[in-house]
């Protein structure tokens, strides 16, 4: 918030658009990291009557919120900045300014964002950065990340573009700026509303989870089969999950009760982020026909 309120003063001072651009940023970047946290409060609440599966899913809400703002604000009032700047040019008062105060902020979002890539790194574990992000069920990790790098890439670009208007005395290069700043959060957002989308919508348990899940049933005795297997996030760390089972016919209704204990037990030791299981005892065939109903 305060880097925001030095770049207008900068922008205000000197006329450029790069850094009014760049404030712009600053501001929907601070307004972005209240909405984020706003989330990550609310999805602590305990689960009620009216939500029984508690309020995990308010994150992906305000995620998918701050790629809104981030692009309807950011990307659009930096572009408006840039084409204003074309039709109309005027040429930077005092770049020293401005060159500072890019500075600054540059050592500023570089420490914010080793801070978040760091956090990411450590959650990612062995997997690559790419596949990472994608299959990531937490928006706080890769939202910070991918607004703190769009920050330093908008600051590079600001640097670079005022420091061009400087040396060839020519606005244009400092519309360019703007304009390419815009085209950064505008990228940076539509990633993110489609990456928030999945998770607002519903989507499983990474393939791991599944996969370990099906052996911990599958090790148990008296399972015939596993008709269905569905799993959904309804949180970072709460995952929902059903499961349709075919136990053998000479089992007693208590070892069958005390097989889908055990089951629970094993499952939720192995995964603690399986917040909730149920099991349904299925034949295929009845399992089949209620399919094909549907």
């Amino acid at each position: 918030g305060l880097i925001a309120i030095t770049k207008f003063v900068a922008a205000g001072m000197t006329g450029s658009s790069a850094m009014l651009s760049e404030a712009i940023h600053s501001v929907v970047d601070t307004s972005n990291q209240g909405l984020l946290l706003f989330g990550m409060s609310r999805a602590t609440k305990p689960a009620d009557s009216e939500h029984p599966f508690g309020y995990g899913m308010e994150l992906y809400f305000w995620a998918f919120i701050v790629a809104i703002f981030l692009f309807a604000m950011g990307a659009g009032l930096s572009l408006y900045e840039g084409f204003s700047k074309l039709q109309t040019p005027h040429p930077i008062s005092d770049p020293t300014i401005n060159f500072i105060v890019l500075g600054l902020a540059m050592v500023f979002e570089a420490i914010a964002w080793s801070v978040a890539f760091k956090e990411f790194r450590r959650r990612k574990g062995a997997r690559g950065y790419w596949e990472a992000v994608r299959r990531s069920k937490d928006p706080a990790v890769f939202v910070v990340l991918f607004e703190d790098t769009a920050a330093v890439l908008g600051l590079i670009a600001a640097f670079i573009g005022i420091a061009l208007s400087v040396y060839y005395d020519n606005s244009m290069y400092d519309a360019a700026a703007s304009l390419a700043i815009g085209i950064i959060l505008a990228a940076t957002a539509t990633f993110l509303v489609i990456e928030c989308k999945g998770l607002l919508i519903g989507e499983g348990a990474n393939r791991d989870v599944v996969a370990g899940v099906e052996g911990i049933v599958n090790a148990q005795e008296g399972i015939l089969a596993v008709n269905e297997l569905l799993t959904m996030h309804l949180g970072p760390e709460d995952i929902l999950l059903n499961i349709s089972i075919d136990f053998a016919d000479d089992l007693s209704s208590s070892a069958v009760e005390a097989a889908i204990s055990e089951m629970e037990r094993q499952i939720k030791q192995a995964y603690p982020e399986v917040k909730r299981i149920f099991i349904e005892a299925q034949s295929v065939i009845g399992h089949q026909s209620a399919q094909t109903r549907n």
